[in-house]
């Protein structure tokens, strides 16, 4: 019986012990620098007018909110847009959507919804065949949250 009573009274705890580990926020937490840095390696990408971010200004509901790229590329084997990557910088998991693609898209373009949890940046970062990355934002003013 005092066998049943200690073993009652330390697994409780242990279960507490173990949820303190736990990042706030839950597992699938993200910011924006960790996922900068997980996408370019640590690499700063630059500001590039080579891209083009079409996001609304203001998005009456941050649960959809509509988002294109399109990126000025010849899309040849020698030069060609890898990968387009979308995230938003104050969401708790910041990586939206990453669309890999190849010279056999022909156009480096997208348009997709994201979700938004209050006002903030939308940055779209694309790698490029040569290795390098660029980047375009702009500012979303949310009105009504979508991320809770």
């Amino acid at each position: 019986m005092g066998a049943v009573v200690a073993v009652s009274a330390v697994i409780p705890a242990m279960s507490f012990a173990s949820d303190e580990k736990k990042p706030k926020g839950g597992h699938n937490t993200l910011s924006y620098k960790m996922a900068l840095d997980a996408i370019t390696g640590g690499k700063t990408p630059a500001a590039s007018d080579k891209i083009k971010l079409k996001v609304p200004e203001i998005a009456e509901n941050g649960a959809v909110v509509p988002v294109t790229v399109e990126v000025d590329s010849p899309m040849t084997d020698a030069d060609h847009v890898k990968a387009i990557h979308i995230l938003a910088s104050k969401n708790g998991n910041a990586r939206c959507i990453d669309i890999h693609l190849t010279p056999a898209n022909g156009a480096a373009m997208f348009s997709t919804r994201i979700k938004l949890g209050g006002t903030q940046d939308v940055v779209a970062v694309v790698e490029l065949s040569s290795g390098e990355f660029i980047m375009a934002s702009q500012s979303v003013k949310v009105t009504i949250g979508g991320c809770g």
